[in-house]
C-alpha cells in the first residue's frame, strides 16, 4: 500500500492524521490494524514510513532529544498514523529498564492504601513510569513472593509497611532499588511521618479534657507501625500524666474493631486511641450498638484520617497521616534513586496533626468521682502554670 501527499490515516483513537511523507510504502497489515484501533506495527514498520533507520527511531522514541526536531516529528507521527506503542520489556532487553515500578501495600481495598497509591501514580505519571499493584494481605509469606515476582520485571520497588524481615527487605535492595514507607530499615531508604507530633496533640486533648486513663487498640502484632503509635502513645500518657494501656485486636479492620469493643469496656477506660481509623469505626459501632454514648461515655480517636472519617455519626476525630504525601515522596525518591539525582537529605520530613471532630469530648460529670474531679483541676491548673 502507497500513501499519497493527501492521504488521510486514522489512528486508534478515531483521530485523523496526515501520512507523513509522500510515496513511501506502509505493510498493509501494519495499515489495517491501525484502523481497528490494534497495533501490529514494529519499530521497523515506523521506520519505513518516516524513511530513517531503526536505530534512530528507537532513539526518538526512547527519549526526545537525541535526533533532530525534524526526524523526531517525522518519527512521532509515522508512530501514531500506525499506532504504534513501545514495549517496555523488548525496550528493557536493551536499556535494561522498564520504565515500571512497583509498589506492595498489605491491603489494596483498604481506603488507608489509597492516597498512597494516588501519590505515587500521579509522580509515575509525571516521570514518564508506568506503577504497577500488588497487595500482601498483611502476609510476610505473601509479600516476599510478591516482592521478588516483581523485582523481576519492575526497575524498583516501594514497600508501605511491609512486615518481612529487615534481612529480607535489604536483600531486594542489593538488587535494584527499594523505598520503605511507614518503617525504619537500616540501609534502606524510608519516608515515615512523624506520627508522635500527632499523637501527642491527640493525648493533650484528651488530658484537657478530664481523661486519666486511655487505650491504645494496636495493629497487628508484627507490625512496625503499630509498634510505633503504642510507643509514642505511652510516651505522650507519661508526660500528660495519665494511665495507658495496650489492647489487641484480631485484625486491622472494622470488624477487629467490632471484636475488641468488649475489651474495651472491661478496662475501665473513658478513651481509646486506635491505631487506624477502620479499627475506630468498628469499635464506635459495637459500643454504641450497646447503649454507649460517644463522646459523653468515652472518647474515640482514630489514625490515618482516611476518606470516611467525618462521615460517622459523631464524626471521629483522628490523627491525620499525610499518606498521598508519603506515596509521592517515595515515588520521588524511588526514581531520583534510579536516575542517580537522589541527595543525601532527600528524604522528606513529614508530620502528622491532630483531626478535632466529635467522638472526643470531656469526660461526663458523671463518670468522674469527687477526687478524681478535684485530681483534674489540679492536674489542669499544674498544666496552665507549666
Amino acid at each position: 500500500m502507497v500513501l499519497g501527499q493527501d492521504t488521510i490515516v486514522v489512528n486508534g483513537a478515531g483521530q485523523r492524521q496526515n501520512a507523513v511523507t509522500a510515496g513511501q510504502s506502509v505493510p498493509a497489515a501494519s495499515m489495517n490494524s491501525a484502523r481497528n484501533g490494534k497495533s501490529n506495527a514494529t519499530i521497523y514498520d515506523v521506520a519505513m514510513v518516516a524513511g530513517v533507520n531503526p536505530s534512530t527511531v528507537s532513539r526518538a522514541l526512547s527519549k526526545s532529544g537525541r535526533v533532530s526536531a525534524r526526524t523526531q516529528k517525522l518519527i512521532e507521527a509515522a508512530a501514531t498514523g500506525l499506532n504504534f506503542h513501545a514495549n517496555p520489556f523488548a525496550r528493557a532487553l536493551h536499556t535494561g529498564r522498564t520504565n515500571t515500578f512497583g509498589l506492595i501495600v498489605a491491603d489494596l481495598t483498604s481506603p488507608a492504601s489509597f492516597d498512597i497509591i494516588r501519590g505515587a501514580g500521579i509522580t509515575a505519571t509525571v516521570r514518564n513510569y508506568t506503577l504497577a499493584l500488588a497487595g500482601s494481605a498483611d502476609s510476610t509469606v505473601t509479600e516476599l513472593i510478591a516482592a521478588r515476582r516483581m523485582m523481576a520485571t519492575v526497575d524498583g520497588l516501594i514497600l508501605a509497611s511491609p512486615c518481612m524481615d529487615d534481612d529480607d527487605i535489604r536483600t531486594l535492595a542489593r538488587d535494584k532499588p527499594v523505598v520503605v514507607i511507614n518503617r525504619e530499615v537500616d540501609g534502606v531508604p524510608c519516608v515515615v511521618p512523624d506520627e508522635s507530633k500527632g499523637i501527642r496533640e491527640a493525648v493533650r486533648s484528651l488530658a484537657a479534657n478530664g481523661h486519666t486513663k486511655v487505650a491504645f487498640v494496636a495493629g497487628p502484632p508484627q507490625s512496625p507501625m503499630s509498634i510505633r503509635r503504642w510507643e509514642a502513645v505511652q510516651a505522650s500518657c507519661e508526660f500528660s500524666r495519665l494511665d495507658a494501656v495496650r489492647l489487641d485486636s484480631s485484625r486491622p479492620t472494622v470488624d477487629g474493631g467490632r471484636q475488641v469493643a468488649q475489651d474495651v469496656r472491661a478496662s475501665g477506660v473513658t478513651a481509646v486511641l486506635t491505631s487506624n481509623d477502620l479499627l475506630a469505626f468498628g469499635l464506635m459501632q459495637e459500643l454504641q450498638a450497646a447503649g454507649m454514648v460517644v463522646p459523653d461515655e468515652i472518647s474515640i480517636v482514630g489514625f490515618d484520617d482516611i476518606f470516611g472519617a467525618g462521615f460517622t455519626t459523631p464524626p471521629l476525630t483522628t490523627v491525620r497521616s499525610p499518606r498521598e504525601e508519603c506515596g509521592s515522596g517515595a515515588a520521588t525518591l524511588l526514581l531520583d534513586l534510579l536516575h542517580g539525582t537522589a541527595l543525601s537529605s532527600g528524604v522528606p520530613t513529614i508530620v502528622t496533626e491532630l483531626v478535632q471532630r466529635g467522638s472526643s469530648g470531656r469526660v461526663s460529670a458523671r463518670k468522674m468521682s469527687p477526687a478524681r474531679c478535684r485530681r483534674h483541676e489540679i492536674e489542669a491548673e499544674l498544666r496552665r502554670r507549666a
